[in-house]
């Protein structure tokens, strides 16, 4: 008798087959691949036994050198080899404020293009390229074909930095089962869901300040569930900005103002040498070309501390937003290897007034994390927890008179999928303009603009009683779609949020700190706003009532009504809000007489040439 072969949904079923998935930490400094092996994740080396592969790509004529041996033209050719290409990914040029050698292509909304001797490439395209070698590694190490990959991003990465990070993992051929959070990934590489088990509602902090970029969360476990309570940070803040204060202070010292590139790579060499001295060591030599100079522990943490500053207010801003206290925080975690540095360990103790957990080697935390969450996807682990990332800003669209009216609130859970309804504005509108947007402000020009679509085709009907259903849904990577439905008629429309580039670090911090320091005004704004638009109602809906029954009117009710017409419209150039309301009620004072009038021959006009008897009862038998 054959055996039966049962594998559970979602699992493989060969017996004995275990599907190989990988976990990508793409970092800004440093890029790292991992998988789980007999139950344990371990990060991948190379075959010189480096875990880390730099995030370098040099491109030459004739061929194109990775990482350490990309690393060795920085110095003699930095306008061919790119670094840091995370912090260019889904930005526009117009954003790339801070200092590089590379000579960027295309206009200022667009995002750049690098001319390299080796032609042009795109962010997109190097990252892919970094990508590759990671894949490569991965299938020398297993010895099998990689079936999935989940790659790490910042949590505070917009749509469009997360889209050009999944096109450069599909451009190296990886099949990207998620983009996950870089906080969230820390979280599981330290089974804060396993140890959370036998305590409900546990809180944890993941204080992640990386190469490029710097990300503080709040996670929550309970009952199964992984939540990122809220999430903050800034897309270009991390351990890259440190060595550019160190290098500043060295020019300083040295009374250099402008270096040339060569130059500036030297130095950044030298403050990154010395940046990681320090956090071992009390003093340390710089020798930098034909200078020296001291630097000690005291003066570098002068030196770094309006970085550290913003990190730590970004901090107390997400325990904000989350509605906790220090002292309900269970545990800080340490991830980025900037983090390694004492200063930056110091400053996160004495805010949260406890030792951070950094066991896991903060280079390497993240990646482990992603194996783990791409071993359980793939179909290989029994774990049960339930991660859920949250959206980093506000998703809505513009309603009439510039207002935005919100779908989906700043760290909601996602994946979600939110529908509203809305309606047309006037009589007969067959089209309706769909225009998504982010932020916190309540007017559309305080926000950005992701995108826009038309709805064609609504039946012509008079105004309010068209029925537009609207769809926002974020997936589990954090990308956006958006769709519209007439629902008498069926007709529908939508649109992938894909914008050509992403938000600047400026951008994300005004767009956050001006939801909070305009919130009166904009209450105000509204208000006005939403006043302005039923006085206009009330005027357009008169003045049609004019056009069609003004004979029902002797002249005296005229000049009333045409004056309290004349007075509202006085009081909307006004934008005072009593004056507009109390213009709205006399209009309506004198309004509800001519109303009645309208309504008497309305139902006038319906009875005539009827009879008493066909409004009587019909008897039955």
């Amino acid at each position: 008798m054959a055996l039966l072969h049962i594998a559970e949904p979602g699992q493989s079923s060969e017996p004995h087959q275990h599907r190989i998935a990988i976990g990508i930490d793409l970092g800004t400094t440093h890029s790292l691949v991992a998988t789980i092996r007999s139950g344990k994740a371990h990060v991948l080396p190379d075959q010189d036994g480096h875990v880390l592969l730099p995030s370098v790509v040099h491109y030459a004529a004739e061929n194109t050198s990775y990482g350490y041996a990309a690393q060795k033209f920085l110095v003699h050719d930095p306008s061919n080899t790119i670094t840091s290409v995370k912090r260019f990914m889904g930005r526009s040029q117009a954003d790339i404020k801070f200092q590089h050698p590379y000579q960027l292509m295309g206009t200022a909304q667009d995002m750049p293009t690098f001319q390299t001797a080796a032609g042009q490439k795109t962010p997109v395209e190097i990252s892919a390229d970094l990508l590759k070698q990671l894949k490569y590694r991965a299938e020398q190490s297993v010895a099998q074909q990689i079936q999935g990959a989940v790659i790490t991003v910042p949590a505070y990465f917009d749509e469009a930095q997360r889209q050009a990070t999944r096109d450069a993992a599909q451009l190296a051929g990886l099949n990207v089962l998620r983009l996950l959070n870089e906080p969230t990934a820390a979280a599981v590489a330290y089974g804060l869901d396993q140890t959370s088990k036998l305590e409900l509602d546990q809180n944890y902090v993941i204080y992640d300040l990386g190469g490029g970029t710097f990300d503080v969360s709040i996670l929550r476990f309970s009952q199964g569930v992984f939540e990122v309570l809220a999430t903050g940070g800034h897309t270009a803040l991390g351990g890259d900005d440190l060595d550019r204060l160190i290098v500043k202070w060295l020019k300083q010292q040295l009374n250099l103002e402008n270096i040339d590139n060569t130059s500036y790579a030297n130095f950044i060499n030298a403050a990154k040498q010395a940046k990681e001295a320090l956090s071992t060591q009390t003093h340390v030599n710089i020798a930098v070309e034909e200078h020296s100079v001291e630097l000690d522990r005291l003066t570098f943490e002068t030196i770094i501390q309006p970085a550290l500053d913003r990190t730590l207010h970004v901090c107390k801003r997400v325990l904000r937003d989350a509605k906790l206290e220090l002292s309900e925080i269970k545990q800080v975690v340490l991830v980025g290897g900037s983090t390694r540095s004492y200063a930056v360990q110091d400053a996160v103790e004495k805010l949260f007034n406890q030792t951070p957990l950094c066991s896991i080697n903060p280079d390497e935390v993240v990646a482990i994390g992603a194996a783990m969450t791409a071993d359980q996807l793939i179909g290989n682990s029994t774990e049960q927890a339930l991660l859920l990332d949250v959206t980093p800003l506000s998703l809505g669209l513009e309603t009439m008179g510039g207002l935005v009216e919100r779908i989906i609130p700043r760290n909601t859970a996602i994946p979600i999928a939110r529908k509203q309804e809305f309606t047309t504005y006037k009589d007969g509108q067959t089209a309706m303009l769909i225009h998504v947007l982010q932020g916190e402000r309540d007017l559309v020009e305080h926000c950005r603009s992701l995108g826009q679509f038309i709805l064609h085709g609504i039946p012509p009907m008079t105004a309010g009683q068209a029925r537009i259903e609207v769809t926002f849904q974020v997936d589990a990577n954090g990308l956006l779609s958006v769709s519209a439905q007439e629902t008498t008629s069926g007709i529908q429309a939508n649109i992938d949020i894909k914008p050509s580039y992403g938000l600047s670090d400026a951008d994300m911090e005004r767009l956050l700190l001006d939801g909070y320091k305009y919130a009166e005004e904009d209450k105000h704004l509204r208000h006005l706003h939403e006043t302005k638009m039923e006085a206009e109602r009330e005027l357009e809906a008169l003045t049609q009532a004019l056009t069609a029954d003004a004979q029902l009117l002797n002249e005296e009710q005229l000049l009333k009504l045409q004056h309290v017409q004349q007075q509202l419209g006085t009081a909307l150039q006004s934008d005072q809000i009593d004056n507009i309301e109390s213009a709205v009620k006399q209009l309506k004072q004198q309004s509800d007489q001519f109303a009645a009038l309208r309504m008497n021959r309305h139902i006038d006009h319906a009875l005539k040439g009827t009879k008493l008897d066909d409004w009587s009862t019909p008897s039955t038998k």
